[in-house]
């Protein structure tokens, strides 16, 4: 009997994780076409992300009452609950990196017809370019549990805030030097500002993958290498 409620379980987690890297792989595909609809003007592709978010509200509420419902009837303890815990942050997460998304589709929509020469896309380009590695990497990291990806994926996240830094700087000078372009800069400041918080998400995904394994909570500058808790 105990080996049955144990395999059962197991492939309750299971489905829950394979939702949950299902989730983030639609959350990826979002990232990547409100960028693409942004920098090509793309207002049909930029509704496109925005119909999805539902989808991936209904993945948070439907994943959410999986987690709770494994909690209230396994009442799993030690790394079985770090395990849990750690989907629960993970999905609210994803559902914020789409929120991100969505406002970068709502610039998009908003730079619809708008004169903007294509080099002042070059510093969005390079962040959404690292960005997007970083989330990928990190969902990467938690489906492994892979604690050295995670670790790395945590210091990446400095190398987006000094690009982030950077178009501020770029569309700063742009509204000086040309003030038919203010509308434009700020639409790509702020979408440059939503690609900086993915990135902030994705460094809690890492985080969260060493959480799991170690028991080790690193968000507030803890040893990421600290022996795990026993279990």
């Amino acid at each position: 009997m105990h080996r049955h409620i144990s395999e059962q379980y197991e492939l309750e987690l299971s489905h829950i994780r394979d939702s949950l890297m299902e989730m983030g792989g639609l959350v990826e595909q979002q990232v990547m076409n409100a960028c693409t609809a942004l920098i090509e003007h793309d207002s049909a592709l930029a509704e496109q992300v925005r119909e999805l978010e539902s989808r991936l509200n209904q993945f948070e509420i439907s994943l959410d009452d999986q987690c709770v419902s494994i909690i209230a009837k396994r009442q799993p303890t030690a790394s079985d609950l770090r395990r849990v815990v750690s989907v629960m942050k993970v999905i609210t997460d994803l559902e914020r990196i789409g929120d991100e998304a969505d406002r970068i589709a709502k610039m998009a929509i908003r730079l619809t017809g708008t004169e903007m020469p294509s080099h002042q896309y070059s510093d969005f380009r390079e962040m959404q370019k690292d960005v997007i590695l970083m989330l990928h990497q990190s969902l990467d990291a938690f489906a492994r549990l892979d604690t050295e990806g995670a670790i790395r994926v945590i210091r990446s996240d400095e190398d987006i805030d000094n690009a982030y830094n950077a178009l501020i700087r770029r569309c700063t000078e742009a509204m000086r030097d040309n003030s038919e372009e203010v509308e434009a800069a700020v639409s790509v400041m702020w979408a440059g500002r939503a690609l900086e918080r993915i990135g902030d998400h994705a460094k809690n995904i890492g985080e969260y993958v060493i959480y799991q394994v170690k028991g080790t909570d690193v968000r507030h500058g803890a040893d990421s290498n600290a022996e795990p808790d026993a279990d």
